[in-house]
């Protein structure tokens, strides 16, 4: 259906199809990531560099600039040239919680990018390691009871999704936890495996691959319902936290002047691979849902992350800065 508009709004039906082959990069694409290797932003932005190597005929790398929840990342991203050879795997981090905590932010997320597509949505995990004797809901909560202050809770940075998850979870249980922050999933799951930390909610798609092979232990996932790749890990609602609902999402956006005609034809492109099945079961697996659609939908969908975040931050009176 863009192809046709595009085909139309031209008024020369011959040389659209070249115009539209036209409209890719042949330069080599970064996609640029703003975790540490072995983080869900960063499993999921080389199955999609992958996929799109093979699809425009040209490199598709991911490269990791690490630190500030990803704001370093998107920061980088909004001053790149806006030829869509420079993408960001914008994340739940830098595109919705970070305008709420950084009154002075460099960038700003609705002039500084251009939106491309939702990749998905994923549940963060309750996880602990194999040490831990408390492995439910309850019994976390318990224990963060008896030792106020004392019980370790990991996160990809501070004020970060996960960081949130746990802000929640005190707000809502009432507890008193230590926050330790890290630049990125992969080395805080480093740290919780080896047992210097306790807990963390993190992301499902950085902690799947632990929790299959048994080096971490899933206690709940927090959407609503159940992903239908950990169908047997219950929600927060269902132990004892109604409504408990904190995610974690990616999705590509390029620079702000990113030509329209070129995203939408990126759009369509990143659409496609999300329908491969291979690529539909590896997400599944990650909990990574909910993903496609269009530019227009990615960017009402920001909107309405950033306004939630922004309460979720003032009511548990996060500061920028720990």
């Amino acid at each position: 259906m863009q192809r046709r508009t595009f085909i139309s709004a031209t008024g020369a039906s011959l040389a659209a199809p070249a115009l539209w082959a036209q409209a890719l990069p042949t330069q080599p694409v970064r996609i640029i990531v703003g975790f540490a290797p072995g983080g869900g932003t960063d499993i999921l932005s080389r199955v999609i560099a992958q996929k799109l190597s093979t699809m425009w005929n040209t490199t598709v790398l991911v490269e990791n600039k690490a630190g500030a929840a990803g704001m370093i990342a998107a920061e980088y991203v909004a001053r790149q040239p806006s030829d869509g050879t420079t993408l960001l795997m914008a994340h739940i981090n830098s595109h919705a919680i970070a305008p709420a905590l950084t009154p002075k932010m460099t960038y700003s997320v609705e002039n500084d990018f251009t939106p491309v597509v939702l990749v998905g949505v994923t549940p963060n995990l309750l996880i602990c390691n194999e040490q831990q004797t408390a492995r439910t809901v309850k019994d976390v909560v318990e224990l963060c009871r008896k030792n106020p202050g004392k019980i370790s809770f990991g996160s990809a940075g501070n004020a970060s999704a996960q960081h949130l998850a746990l802000e929640m979870l005190k707000l809502a249980a009432k507890i008193d936890a230590i926050h330790v922050p890290y630049k990125g999933s992969g080395p805080m799951l480093t740290d919780l495996i080896g047992g210097q930390i306790n807990y963390s909610f993190d992301t499902m798609t950085a902690a799947t691959p632990h929790v299959k092979s048994g080096k971490a232990i899933a206690i709940a996932q927090t959407r609503q319902k159940r992903a239908k790749g950990h169908p047997n890990v219950p929600t927060m609602a269902e132990s004892g936290f109604p409504g408990f609902e904190a995610t974690t999402w990616y999705g590509l956006v390029g620079p702000g002047k990113l030509p329209s005609v070129l995203a939408k034809r990126m759009n369509e492109d990143i659409n496609k691979v999300l329908q491969m099945p291979d690529v539909a079961e590896k997400f599944e697996q990650y909990g990574a849902e909910d993903g496609g659609g269009s530019t227009e939908k990615f960017a009402d969908f920001m909107k309405v992350e950033s306004r939630k975040w922004a309460k979720v931050v003032k009511d548990a009176g996060v500061k920028a800065e720990s």
